[in-house]
């Protein structure tokens, strides 16, 4: 590729066209004027969000899809405890199912000193099981309306460490500090309410603007169920097609479907080098084995897949020539598309990509390239396996 086309691709991902194709395809939020920060591992990002909930001054909301009561999660707990003492008004979304695991005292606990909490989704037993299938999987948390901390990250033990043991996950957050945030609580207290949540007096006061404070501008991407089409696959397929030089993904759960499957073999066959990093181990093998049917038909296409090895890789992140950078907690597969409420935040900053450009390639360093020679030497049996698994690839 010419170096004047490379060039005039790359113009296009940040053109004003682009972004409004972006825009009215995925109804993304945008603000510019913030601060950005990456967490590379839960072992950093755990003790800045405890931190930032000690320092806040009026509102924390919490949104997590799990929430342990193990020494982690009992931090947490003392964090927002001493919040509302201090006169801090707490807000918490945890998903019920999600917390099936988390005992019933803990929650109590926190509601009896004040945090206000509210289980979403729990059972409705007249309904049967449909409520089952949906969750809320967002991680988030708005400290004072002006700072936030998103990612993948859940909390429990498991991703409090640095990943390099199989105890301790590998997964990465962000802050931001600035207009996104406010964004951030816009979808809280919309999803407060639509859970049935009381409406507190304190939302009706009105506060100044956010003040700038950086110069990243920031897309806020959030999905659910009730959308009639899917807004997180339509923001990962529309900066795929915008990539012109490079599209490098990490995901722990790959089952994409064959829309996403074309777009990142269209980018392959435009010259664009694709990377996957997905997991070597699991702690769901039924998804491994779905997502490894997807494998022959992706290396033939010309697309790189490394198995991150040494632990459990739970971090979602795309990177787009290397300045357009996607972190949240979406998934690459259909639960994520189609039936859990997510968000996912885009920042456009070649500072910030290029952060991330480092860490991915570090994290290379530590898989497994898989070869088509290699794939096609699988055993019979798992061949067997993967064919029997795909027809139910939408329920993972």
């Amino acid at each position: 590729m010419s170096l004047i086309r490379r060039k005039r691709k790359y113009r296009f991902l940040h053109s004003s066209r682009f972004f409004n194709i972006f825009r009215k395809n995925t109804h993304a939020e945008f603000s510019s004027g913030n601060r950005v920060e990456l967490f590379e591992q839960g072992g950093s990002f755990i003790p800045a969000l405890l931190n930032a909930c000690r320092n806040a001054c009026e509102q924390i909301h919490f949104e997590f899809y799990i929430i342990r009561d193990d020494r982690i999660g009992l931090s947490f707990a003392e964090a927002m405890i001493n919040a509302v003492k201090r006169g801090v008004e707490v807000f918490l979304i945890y998903d019920y199912i999600g917390c099936f695991d988390t005992s019933a005292s803990f929650f109590r606990h926190l509601e009896q000193s004040g945090v206000k909490c509210l289980p979403f989704n729990p059972p409705p037993f007249h309904w049967g099981i449909a409520w089952f299938d949906k969750r809320d999987h967002r991680k988030m948390a708005v400290i004072d309306g002006k700072t936030a901390f998103v990612g993948g990250i859940n909390i429990g033990s498991e991703y409090a460490g640095f990943g390099e043991s199989p105890e301790q996950w590998r997964d990465l957050g962000m802050r931001i500090d600035g207009p996104a945030a406010g964004e951030l609580e816009k979808l809280f207290r919309r999803n407060w309410e639509r859970e049935g949540g009381a409406f507190p007096v304190a939302w009706l006061a009105v506060y100044p603007p956010i003040a700038d404070e950086g110069d990243a501008e920031v897309l806020i991407v959030n999905g659910g169920p009730h959308h009639n089409r899917s807004r997180i696959r339509s923001a990962f397929r529309t900066a795929i097609a915008g990539a012109s030089e490079s599209v490098s993904i990490m995901s722990p759960y790959f089952v994409p479907g064959p829309r996403v499957v074309r777009s990142l073999l269209r980018a392959s066959s435009r010259g664009v080098r694709v990377q996957l990093m997905l997991p070597a181990k699991t702690d769901v093998p039924l998804v491994r084995l779905v997502s490894r049917s997807y494998y022959a038909q992706i290396l033939k296409g010309g697309i790189k897949i490394f198995e991150r090895e040494g632990t459990m890789l739970h971090a979602k992140v795309m990177l787009i020539d290397e300045s357009w950078v996607v972190i949240g907690s979406a998934n690459l597969d259909q639960r994520s598309f189609h039936r859990n409420f997510e968000v996912n935040v885009i920042v456009e900053s070649q500072e910030f990509g290029g952060q991330v450009t480092e860490m991915f390639n570090e994290d290379l360093k530590k898989s497994h390239r898989i070869t088509i020679e290699e794939h096609e030497r699988r055993g019979f049996l798992l061949r067997i396996l993967e064919k029997l698994c795909e027809p139910i690839s939408w329920f993972l």
